[in-house]
């Protein structure tokens, strides 16, 4: 494979693995510090004989990889802000009770029914120094002032750990917070909190100070909510305002892409600036003002796009690409993409477990390695024909190398992606140009209504065609059960299949043909892995009481509402599902009494009857019955209780209360998440 034969493809890959090593292996800074002097005192020491004696080349190569892999490590011990000793992660007792903690806001965030969300930077715990990045949960009101990035504010209050999923096979929202660096949370109302007069003027608040002038313009020249939600995510990337139905009509129809900016945005930017510094001749001085013409307005673009991750990568990939044109130095390509990944990755290790950046980078290389070998498989004759098919060669290039990643993390696939791209790149490429001007009129003053009406209009019009596309429901395959034996198999199979197709020889054919039985392996495996698992979950549901039971890939459903099966909103269900390859065989109301695996199990529900005879060697509580379950537990003699979210969190601590005195064990769901029974 010729792309590895570039020694910053191998030293990205390098330092890409000593970040993934370290990340999963807590290995501690002083482990990962000495193993770096070591590695890069040896690497000098070679250096320097290498040049005498040219046989041991392959050992300076070895060290440099090694420096490489022990350099991704401490970059990435040194970017976690629990290891730091002044983050607030050690001030427990902020934890514990109400302590006086001042923050200053950092990001405006999507809000929910109830609050307004913002990140923020701790600044003080009780007038001690602290630091490190919180979530801000502000309940709304009435009044509708909201807050500045950059605000300083003083709340009283206590801060809460970030929850792990409660039920199994969910989204895990602590990890992704913590590889954000953010572990706890904390909720206040308006009236709770004191703003200081004095604004930290940073980088992040004149990015928003821009970005509000922009809306402020643009609501005066009366652009449409919703249509306005869709131009700041398309141009800027901002999606914290746009409807869940719209988001959810671009997954469907496999253009969720064009919401966050990447590289397309950047390139229609540098398009438009090209075009417009056209008359400047390609001298030296020309080239000059060129490439500073071009990098201020990349620049410029990612401050009033609020310096996201999705942003900064495609401005850095862009920017690099743009220097080299600039010294005449065409270069390689993926050298470009990997000296863009390592330097983002120098500065943001934590960016390499971003699903964004994955789907990013490995969607961007398959289009610069696939697309040429598709492109090559038809000539099209007149320009309509070519248009489509580098249409078509480009999306299918960026599907294969996303397609595993996709099912893995979002377990859905658009069939209609092609159509999609198809459809909307004449109407997005007038929509990006056409919002570009608009937003650069809105930062200086609001823009002529007639120009909002065209980019409006062109939005509108850009929204149908994707909705029209996404109600294809039967072309939208969900709930795709695909695990990691898979999406690492899956690429081995693409990976060796491009290889071989490239140049042909039985070799590569070998490999190939080895990787389709690795596939086989993969699913062989997990099937005999799922059909052997057993267990039982008491689920955590609020107001109400789900049971799976599991043998195999059969599960069988107890709930007492069946409406909970067919609530599309109901993610619980769904997850295990898909989690578990997993079908299920029947629903029913759950028995009073049940047995599992030799064990015992009452269920109790309002009603509150019971046999004294039953003797359980579990008590599952739910529904809020009215029992003295001190009484109970004295003729029942269960060994275990545990109360799922159907009952009232009052109640609940009583009962948390009594199983302490007596020294039985007690699950609640809404505290410790779900119960499994194996």
């Amino acid at each position: 494979m010729k792309v590895l034969d570039f020694p910053l493809i191998r030293i990205t890959i390098w330092f890409i693995a000593g970040i993934l090593f370290f990340y999963y292996t807590k290995t501690t800074l002083f482990i990962a510090t000495i193993a770096l002097i070591s590695s890069t005192f040896i690497f000098l020491i070679l250096y320097f004989l290498s040049n005498k004696n040219k046989t041991i080349l392959p050992f300076f190569g070895l060290s440099t990889y090694c420096s490489a892999f022990f350099l991704g490590g401490i970059i990435l011990l040194l970017h976690t802000d629990s290891l730091q000793k002044s983050n607030y992660i050690h001030c427990q007792k902020a934890f514990n009770v109400s302590s006086q903690i001042t923050f200053t806001l950092h990001e405006k965030l999507k809000s929910n029914s109830y609050s307004d969300r913002y990140t923020a930077l701790i600044n003080r715990i009780d007038g001690k120094v602290y630091s490190g990045k919180i979530i801000v949960n502000i309940a709304k009101d009435s009044t509708n002032n909201s807050l500045i990035i950059g605000s300083r504010i003083k709340t009283k209050t206590t801060l809460q750990a970030n929850k792990s999923n409660k039920n199994p096979n969910q989204f895990d929202y602590a990890k992704y917070l913590s590889d954000r660096q953010i572990y706890a949370q904390i909720y206040c109302s308006k009236s709770q909190i004191q703003i200081n007069k004095n604004i930290q003027k940073d980088i992040w608040y004149y990015s928003d100070c821009l970005h509000q002038r922009i809306i402020r313009n643009l609501e005066k020249a009366r652009f449409n909510t919703t249509e306005m939600n869709v131009a700041l995510a398309l141009i800027l990337g901002q999606q914290q305002e746009i409807s869940a139905d719209i988001i959810q009509d671009y997954q469907y129809s496999g253009a969720t892409h064009i919401l966050s900016v990447s590289g397309l945005h950047v390139g229609f930017i540098m398009l438009l600036i090209n075009f417009i510094l056209k008359p400047i001749p390609n001298t030296r001085k020309g080239s000059f003002i060129k490439l500073i013409s071009v990098l201020t307005a990349l620049s410029f673009f990612a401050v009033i796009s609020g310096l996201s991750p999705s942003v900064l990568r495609s401005v850095v990939m862009f920017s690099f690409l743009t220097i080299g044109n600039h010294l005449r130095r065409t270069g390689n390509i993926y050298n470009t993409l990997l000296v863009s990944m390592l330097l983002i990755l120098l500065f943001e290790p934590y960016f390499l477990f971003d699903a964004g950046f994955q789907l990013s980078y490995i969607a961007l290389f398959f289009i610069i390695w696939l697309q040429p070998l598709l492109k090559k498989l038809f000539t099209p004759k007149n320009k309509i024909a070519i248009y489509i098919w580098d249409a078509l060669t480009v999306s299918f290039a960026a599907q294969i190398g996303a397609f595993p990643l996709c099912l893995y993390y979002f377990h859905q696939f658009p069939g209609l992606f092609f159509i999609t791209n198809i459809a909307i790149i004449p109407v997005l490429a007038f929509v990006m140009i056409a919002g570009i001007i608009v937003m650069i009129y809105a930062v200086f003053d609001s823009p002529p209504f007639f120009l909002v009406k065209i980019l409006e209009k062109s939005i509108y019009l850009l929204n149908e065609i994707i909705h029209g596309v996404a109600s294809i429901k039967s072309f939208v395959i969900l709930d795709i059960s695909f695990n990691f034996y898979f999406l690492i198999t899956f690429y081995l199979l693409i990976f060796t299949t491009i290889i071989w197709f490239k140049k042909p020889n039985f070799p590569k054919l070998a490999i190939a043909l080895i990787a389709i039985i690795m596939v086989q392996i993969s699913f062989i495996y997990t099937k005999k892995e799922t059909e052997t698992q057993q267990e039982m979950i008491v689920y955590n549901v609020k107001k109400k009481t789900l049971i799976t039971i599991r043998s195999g890939k059969i599960i069988t459903i107890f709930t007492n509402d069946k409406l909970l099966l067919k609530d599309s909103r109901n993610t619980v269900l769904k997850s295990y599902l898909v989690g578990n390859f997993g079908t299920i065989k029947s629903a029913t109301k759950p028995e009073n009494l049940m047995f599992y695996n030799g064990e015992k199990i009452f269920v109790m529900d309002s009603a509150g009857v019971y046999d004294k005879k039953i003797q359980p060697d579990i008590l599952l509580l739910t529904q809020s019955p009215k029992i003295n379950l001190d009484r109970l537990l004295n003729e029942m003699h269960p060994k275990a209780i545990i109360a799922d979210a159907s009952n009232s969190n009052s109640i609940q601590k009583i009962w948390k209360y009594t199983c302490l005195k007596k020294n039985i064990p007690f699950h609640a769901t809404a505290e410790k998440g779900y119960y499994q029974l194996k």
